[in-house]
C-alpha cells in the first residue's frame, strides 16, 4: 500500500466512525498537522508506531502481504513469450 492510498483509507475509516482530526489524533497521541499529511499524501513516510496507532483507535487491521509488481518484469515477458512458443515454461 502507498501512502496516498494509506491516507484514503484512514480517512475514510475515521468518518465512518464520526471521528474529526482532533479527536482521532487525541485519541492515537499524534499531532494534527501529523494526520493531516498522512490523509492528504504530503507525508513521504510515517513511522510504524503511529500507523498501528491510528488503526488500533479506527478498528483496522495493518496487514503484510508480498509485493505484486503493477507491471510485469523482463524476465517475465521473456519467458511467457517463450511459453506461447513453446508451450512450455521455464
Amino acid at each position: 500500500m502507498d501512502m496516498q492510498s494509506l491516507g484514503k483509507t484512514l480517512r475514510h475509516a475515521r468518518k465512518q466512525r464520526e471521528l474529526n482530526q482532533t479527536d482521532l489524533c487525541e485519541l492515537a497521541g499524534i499531532s494534527r498537522a501529523t494526520l493531516s499529511g498522512i490523509e492528504n499524501g504530503t507525508i513521504p513516510e510515517i513511522g510504524i508506531r503511529k500507523v498501528m496507532a491510528l488503526c488500533s483507535v479506527l478498528g483496522l487491521e495493518l496487514n503484510a502481504q508480498p509485493l505484486t509488481p503493477r507491471r510485469p518484469t523482463l524476465h517475465t515477458l521473456v519467458d511467457e513469450a517463450e511459453h506461447r512458443k513453446t508451450g512450455r515454461r521455464k
